[in-house]
């Protein structure tokens, strides 16, 4: 099982961000897809999680509104869109299987002016 994140990112205040994650030796759709996140000194929080099979979401409830999750089932890759980017989600974002027994390497994504 691997899981593979897309680059590091630089967001303006405001701008919006979209990370992807590209799941490979498992079958994409057997297993939903957790997003996490840690911002720099803090621990580690959940954004949420979706299911591949049929594009079920849960979101924290203090991202709702500005987080979309999604799954291409064609390219075994999920996705996190963030909107309204503010200083406070610059933070390191891992996409991770249900039992966290597998993570994407994670995305710095930084959000300044």
């Amino acid at each position: 099982v691997q899981l593979v994140q897309s680059g590091a990112e630089l967001r303006n205040p405001g701008a919006s961000v979209k990370v992807s994650c590209k799941a490979s030796g498992y079958t994409f759709t057997n297993y939903y897809i957790n997003w996490v996140r840690q911002a720099p000194g803090q621990g580690l929080e959940w954004m949420g999680r979706i299911d591949p099979e049929d594009g079920g979401t849960e979101y924290a409830q203090n991202l709702q509104g500005r987080v979309t999750f999604t799954a291409d089932t064609s390219t075994s890759t999920a996705y996190v869109d963030l909107r309204s980017l503010r200083s406070e989600d610059t933070a390191v974002y891992y996409c991770a299987t249900p039992s966290y027994d597998f993570w994407g390497q994670g995305t710095q994504v930084t959000v300044s002016s």
